[in-house]
């Protein structure tokens, strides 16, 4: 397989950072309550994906190693003020219901972990491709939860209306916090069942790794975590 559709690829499907790597979890939980904020989320942090990861690879040799962290939050920071402004100018409603999300995303552990893991190693294209392959899978992640919760939390999909109240009660805990939890955990056992496929097939998907289990290989910052080392 191609390496940049390989990247393509393992964003989308084998490293799915929602489904398969549950990264990113605060805006997945906090802005899916509908199709079109989990859809204008994920593709906001998609452009600074490829932005960040394009121009990290472009200075990932003169960038130097004790203040590359400093300096990966300084570009994504610029990006997403960039990105901020032009939806505010664009589209407002959809800024002011994402909110604080959008400068969140200056922290998103899915942009700096593909900066360190990925763009500060290799080179530009194939860095472009991995983060548009692994924007595009939070995107779709984030699209899944929102299209599902929307749909029995309002019967609307995209803001339009498509059961009737007549007769469809919409189930309102969908649209509330806990109806997050309910459908990222469906979604999620879903994958896991496709996993378990892939396997019994021979193709297995990627397993879970990172901080959230205590992997820190390939980390940069593992010496800063107590008890942690590198492999």
């Amino acid at each position: 397989m191609n390496k940049n559709v390989e990247r393509l690829y393992n964003g989308i499907i084998k490293e799915n950072p929602t489904f398969v790597l549950m990264l990113g979890m605060c805006p997945t939980l906090a802005v899916t309550s509908s199709a079109i904020n989990g859809l204008g989320m994920g593709l906001s942090t998609t452009v600074v994906l490829i932005l960040s990861n394009l121009l990290i690879s472009a200075f990932r040799k003169v960038i130097p190693g004790g203040v590359r962290m400093p300096a990966y939050i300084v570009i994504v920071a610029s990006l997403v003020t960039v990105v901020q402004f032009i939806m505010e100018a664009y589209t407002p409603s959809l800024s002011a219901s994402l909110g604080v999300y959008i400068p969140l995303i200056v922290v998103n552990c899915i942009i700096l972990g593909r900066a360190e893991s990925y763009a500060s190693k290799n080179p530009v294209v194939p860095s472009i491709f991995d983060g548009l392959g692994m924007g595009l899978g939070f995107t779709v992640g984030l699209t899944s939860i929102g299209l599902v919760r929307e749909f029995l939390g309002a019967g609307q999909l995209f803001g339009f209306q498509v059961l009737s109240l007549s007769w469809f009660t919409p189930i309102t805990i969908f649209v509330m916090a806990p109806g997050a939890f309910l459908v990222l955990s469906f979604l999620v056992a879903g994958m896991n069942i496709i996993r378990k496929k892939m396997d019994a097939k021979g193709k297995p998907l990627a397993e879970p790794s990172g901080c959230l289990t205590g992997d820190c290989a390939s980390c940069g910052q593992s010496a800063m975590c107590t008890g942690k080392k590198a492999e």
